[in-house]
């Protein structure tokens, strides 16, 4: 009878522990919900919505990397394709800004579909030396197809009226519209990895083998990982054409793949609100020093060091070890 009881008593412990701290990132995040509903308020939109874009691209990033295992150099193809693909239609095609997002996004997807499946075949940093130079081939292709107008991108692209209604360039407007596209974001990702598809992928990630012995069909789920990773940041690159008005190379260039890395790394790796912490820190300092003329990357490569010294597990996840104590 003892042997039954014990188990039962050791779950419900560990329930206890687990409760407070879920309750901590739900309030956590409806108090952030809220600080951005008025934050446009009271500091300049176009910041803001920058964060958010970069936010939903590096949530898209953890998805892969903190969930899956899966260290991939080449997520700004699908962050700078999704530009280039909603910046085309909305310029010279006319859509609607909502259309030219979701046809961004597929287009990311498919995208991610074709690298993935190439990439996935491999494990490790030859995985993460096949996505950069995929990444690099698209970033070649799109230097030299017509469309993206070469070194001099997608200028003045137009805002629109969503729904043919809303006239997206009313700053607020623009911004509550990029607020929402970043929740649901947002929401997508939390839901994934806390499906039992989710479980599956963290399983992957910390014994693929032993996965394996179970029966699942590890690639499939890395391989579904990957392109849902790829689709979410497409919407991140699509949505930020329509905010800066611009799509250009740096989008899709191998630097843009090393910053989202970055935030990801900084906020915390594994953690759900990690990826917008460290998007928000980087993006803020990035504003900040470009106005004093200070050099961002020299600054951004010593925070770098200090959390991979100090914070192994990133400003989120530390807080979160301190909480569990």
């Amino acid at each position: 009878m003892s042997t039954l009881v014990a188990p039962k008593a050791a779950t419900a412990g560990t329930r206890q522990q687990r409760d407070p701290l879920g309750r901590i990132g739900l309030a956590a995040a409806l108090l952030g919900l809220v600080g951005l509903v008025a934050a446009p308020f009271f500091v300049y939109p176009v910041f803001l919505m920058s964060v958010l874009c970069f936010a939903l691209f590096a949530c898209a990033f953890n998805l892969l990397l903190g969930y899956a295992g899966l260290l991939s150099f080449g997520h700004a193809a699908f962050f700078g394709g999704a530009a280039y693909v909603t910046a085309h239609a909305v310029k010279e095609w006319g859509w609607e800004p909502l259309s030219a997002i979701l046809l961004g996004t597929a287009g990311a997807a498919f995208l991610g579909l074709l690298i993935g499946l190439l990439a996935i075949r491999r494990q490790g940093i030859y995985f993460a030396m096949i996505t950069l130079a995929l990444s690099q081939m698209v970033a070649f292709i799109f230097l030299q197809t017509p469309f993206t107008h070469g070194e001099d991108g997608i200028q003045n692209v137009p805002r629109g009226h969503l729904l043919g209604v809303i006239d997206l360039n009313e700053p607020l407007a623009m911004y509550f519209f990029v607020l929402a596209i970043f929740v649901l974001g947002f929401l997508a990702v939390w839901r994934i990895v806390h499906s039992p598809y989710g479980h599956i992928l963290q399983a992957i990630r910390e014994n693929e083998n032993r996965a394996v012995s179970l029966g699942y069909r590890v690639d499939r789920y890395k391989l579904g990982a990957f392109v849902m990773s790829a689709a979410l940041a497409g919407t991140a690159g699509s949505t930020k054409a329509l905010v800066t008005q611009i799509a250009t190379l740096t989008d899709v260039q191998w630097q843009m793949s090393g910053e989202v890395i970055l935030m990801t790394l900084l906020g915390g790796m594994g953690t759900m609100l990690g990826p917008v912490v460290g998007a928000g820190l980087v993006i803020l300092l990035q504003n900040y020093l470009a106005a004093v003329g200070f050099p961002v990357t020299v600054l951004i490569g010593i925070i770098f060091v200090l959390c991979v010294l100090l914070f192994r597990r990133g400003i989120v996840g530390e807080a979160i070890r301190l909480l569990k104590k």
